[in-house]
């Protein structure tokens, strides 16, 4: 029996993680400064790595080290930026068992017991490398005392020693700790470069798959190297020999492309039936509603983008059926739809996902957007109405209970008092303190600037006046009027004004009460106002709209006096001029 043991297989994210700096894709800024850094010897003693997942921080990490280390295959090599690969300090980083590269992972030692075992060792020289090296990855999950007890030896570590970091979180590094590291952020793979990355290693490993199907693995992987090579290990497993577009959406779970357009454009159309006809078939056909939703939200946002960039549409990612479709739709659809159609599926994600049922959600939301869809926007209803012609006036034959349509604008409110016998201050009364309440008006403003609610309500509801004198009311009271109501008017108002009120009570004779009034004024300005050519307008548009309230010029005006700032005696203005 052979003593030869076959070797496992490794997924081809560990197989074709890159060596060097030259197979690192998608940092050629990083790259590039790393190198005048190596080729000046202007090295710094500490590196933090930053980016999202898969971009390549750890790989990054372990080449600088390999790079810091490398004695080259004669042995007599210096600090470089394209590691041999073949010496002991290179084949032993790269396997992960060099002494003098230690490993750290923050969220599994975030304490300060483990700084310390770090800082208690830095005194002590390399055993066989050149530089004794700290990889510390997600740097952000240690402790604030942990932090803390780094910071010395960070800023002035020994020559020997240098630190890499590695984080996905910038911000919860403090930036005690930036101050004292050369950064670098690595960004997401472009998409042409991880196509182009999935191409190699697909031909590499001899196996046939299309280009859509590397394009839908380059969209899920939303710039990730890693994910998108363990997507692309997966989906060669799946297609056995060949591997397709349908093949790797089944395998991932996303709805037919070309079937989510036309959705999005039975949407567009309105046609409510249909879109959820197509809406069930894709749902019989294994699509998950989220993702489909998801899909649409995607599409609007792409085609919005660009109508206002048409040079997005040259996405790699993207096929050519869909990027005509997309360009098509850029030009018909406004910005005002596109905006409003977003915003309705971002609360409908929400929605969807909290919902018992996903798919009756989602049918929900089908339907709110084919109906929205026909609405006219703002602006559209606005030249609407503009362009109505305005309707004649009407004749009226000179009634002067209908006058003709007067131009658009509220009717002024009555503010004078019933005409009535004018009553005598009994001499008990004091002119100068009555005289502050020349009308009724002033008197149901006394009582509620004193925040007598109960009062101020029954003589609003019910009390019909019949005469009023400054110190003399009387009124005929409703069927609802509370039997005392008299009496204690008069004691509030007394109360209030330091002078005795005489209120009376009479069976006849009395108007509406300041509720009914303010009802039929209200009720009147309705009327005026659905009088008017714009208003007209609305209603043959939305013929179930209705008026529910109207603010006239005086209304602003009160409710801005009521929030101005009290004008205060005395007080300096700093533009006032001597």
């Amino acid at each position: 029996m052979s003593d030869h043991q076959p070797q496992g297989y490794q997924v081809l994210a560990r197989k074709y993680r890159p060596e060097t700096f030259e197979d690192l894709v998608g940092q050629d800024a990083m790259v590039r400064t790393l190198e005048n850094a190596f080729a000046a010897d202007r090295i710094a003693h500490a590196f933090i790595l930053t980016g999202i997942r898969g971009t390549g921080k750890t790989t990054t990490a372990r080449i600088i080290a390999k790079g810091m280390n490398c004695i080259g295959p004669d042995g007599n090599g210096g600090p470089t930026t394209r590691p041999c690969g073949q010496c002991e300090p290179c084949r032993a980083i790269s396997e992960g068992r060099h002494v003098d590269v230690l490993e750290m992972d923050a969220a599994s030692r975030t304490g300060v017991g483990d700084i310390r075992e770090i800082i208690e060792s830095v005194h002590y020289r390399a055993a066989s490398a050149r530089y004794k090296i700290y990889i510390i990855d997600e740097v952000h999950m240690l402790s604030s005392s942990a932090f803390n007890a780094l910071l010395k030896t960070l800023e002035e570590p020994p020559e020997h020693v240098k630190f890499i970091f590695a984080t996905t979180e910038i911000r919860k590094v403090p930036v005690t700790v930036l101050s004292r590291c050369q950064r670098f952020d690595l960004r997401r793979i472009e998409p042409e470069v991880t196509m182009e990355m999935l191409r190699r290693i697909a031909s590499a490993e001899k196996a046939d798959i299309d280009d859509d199907a590397l394009a839908l693995i380059t969209r899920a992987a939303e710039g990730s190297a890693r994910d998108a090579t363990s997507l692309l290990d997966q989906a060669i497993s799946h297609g056995a020999g060949q591997t397709t577009a349908p093949q790797v959406r089944a395998m991932l779970g996303l709805a037919d492309r070309g079937r989510v357009f036309d959705l999005f454009d039975m949407i567009i159309g309105g046609d409510a039936a249909a879109a959820l006809t197509e809406l069930s078939a894709q749902y019989a056909d294994g699509a998950d509603p989220m993702a489909i939703l998801r899909d649409l939200a995607e599409i609007t946002h792409w085609i919005s983008v660009v109508k206002i960039t048409p040079d997005a549409a040259e996405d790699p990612t993207v096929s050519p059926d869909e990027r005509a479709r997309g360009i098509t739709s850029s030009q018909d659809l406004s910005m005002r739809v596109l905006s409003r159609m977003w915003q309705m599926l971002l609360s409908a994600l929400d929605e969807v996902a909290k919902a018992p049922n996903a798919m009756m959600a989602a049918e929900m939301v089908i339907i709110r957007l084919t109906h929205v869809s026909t609405l006219p926007t703002p602006d559209e209803l606005i030249r609407k109405l503009q362009s109505t012609p305005t309707p004649p006036p009407r004749d009226t034959g000179g009634n002067p209970d209908h006058p003709a349509l007067t131009p658009p604008g509220p009717a002024p409110m009555a503010r004078g008092r019933r005409d009535g016998a004018a009553v005598q201050a009994p001499e008990t009364l004091s002119p100068t303190a009555l005289a502050r309440y020349p009308s009724f008006e002033s008197v149901v403003a006394l009582i509620r600037h004193n925040r007598d609610v109960k009062l101020l309500i029954e003589v609003e509801t019910t009390l019909r006046l019949v005469s009023y004198a400054p110190g003399r009311i009387e009124f005929q009271p409703t069927e609802a009027a509370p039997q005392d109501l008299a009496q204690r008017l008069s004691a509030r108002l007394q109360s209030w004004t330091g002078v005795r009120w005489g209120v009376t009570l009479v069976n006849e004779g009395g108007g509406e009460t300041i509720a009914e009034k303010r009802d039929a004024e209200a009720m009147a300005l309705k009327s005026q106002a659905s009088e008017h050519p714009l208003v007209k307008a609305v209603f043959d548009v939305f013929p179930g709209a209705s008026i529910t309230r109207i603010t006239t010029l005086e209304d602003i005006a009160s409710a801005a006096a009521d929030n101005a700032l009290p004008e205060v005696d005395g007080e300096w203005d700093p533009f006032e001029e001597d």
